[in-house]
């Protein structure tokens, strides 16, 4: 019996958009954080906002090669911010702050529908929940959560940058069993991507896999479309999420 589901977040819980000046905007935000810590880079937004767009590209290929993710000093000092010759220790400070403004505000971020309702269906269902997180900030899936008001129906919250280890490592799962006490045939988990999400819940042998569609994820998974990872259900809609676990469970 399925007795917990998981979430992702990013594609999963929300989706997100980069509208037409996005990146420099947030470009000049970084800047201007940056100056507020007495550091001064001497470069525009706009030369920034390309830097910025090729080294996150290049540091989340190789952290999806070696399935770790960096300390957030060393993401921004070695990757994010390479040319601008920061150490670690300099960005320190502040490298959190960085990291949440990162997945906070560099995209147009939109809650997917019928989000509360779905948990409440599950919760009534005597369904535990859960997060298993590839993200770079360690305090911005709880605001998330606590913006989304849902917080209060996750038992765990799992993320790369508090463990260390990245999806589709099949660790990242054992960590959550091992924090809400269940098997593997006790979990389901759902997620967007196949490379991340679909290959990590068969990797872990959990119960079940849920892929949910977002386009937006589509360039990532190129190729892998006809492959062996195959999602149990392929939904729209998180609404549709209480009648799976339902009809799984027998009917109960």
């Amino acid at each position: 019996m399925i007795r917990a589901v998981l979430f992702d977040l990013g594609g999963t819980l929300h989706v997100n958009d980069s509208p037409p000046g996005r990146d420099v905007w947030f470009a000049r935000r970084v800047i201007g954080r940056l100056e507020d810590y007495g550091i001064r880079l001497d470069i525009t937004p706009e030369a920034l906002a390309a830097q910025l767009s090729v080294n996150a590209e290049e540091y989340k290929q190789h952290s999806e090669q070696d399935l770790r993710e960096l300390p957030t000093a060393e993401i921004w000092s070695r990757w994010f911010l390479r040319e601008q010759n920061l150490t670690p220790e300099q960005l320190s400070p502040m490298s959190e702050e960085l990291s949440f403004l990162y997945d906070y505000e560099r995209v147009r971020v939109m809650r997917r529908p019928h989000l509360a309702q779905t948990m409440q269906s599950l919760k009534d269902m005597g369904i535990r929940m859960g997060v298993i997180s590839n993200i770079i900030s360690r305090s911005v899936v709880p605001h998330f959560l606590a913006e989304y008001g849902i917080d209060g129906f996750m038992d765990c919250v799992i993320t790369s940058c508090g463990t260390g280890i990245r999806k589709p490592d099949p660790e990242i799962f054992r960590i959550a069993e091992r924090k809400m006490g269940l098997a593997p045939e006790e979990l389901a988990y759902v997620g967007d991507t196949i490379s991340r999400d679909v290959r990590g819940t068969r990797a872990a042998g959990w119960r079940l896999m849920i892929q949910i569609r977002n386009p937006g994820v589509a360039h990532r998974d190129k190729g892998l479309e006809n492959g062996p990872w195959k999602p149990d259900y392929l939904i729209d809609d998180l609404a549709e999420i209480p009648d799976i676990i339902a009809r799984e469970n027998g009917g109960t």
